[in-house]
């Protein structure tokens, strides 16, 4: 896990839970990637839709 998160934030764990700021950063940058995922599981649906 710590792997990861210093992949995808730049940041490891410990920090992440030290500073507020670091934490706050990472969380908007999660639910920004998860807002991008959810459109396009969106557009994929509505053009599978379309193609049927």
């Amino acid at each position: 896990m710590e792997k990861a998160m210093f992949q995808s934030y730049g940041i490891g764990y410990a920090e992440y839970n030290r500073d507020l700021d670091n934490r706050m950063k990472v969380e908007q940058e999660r639910d920004k990637d998860h807002q991008q995922s959810l459109k396009m599981v969106n557009e994929h649906n509505r053009q599978l839709q379309y193609s049927i």
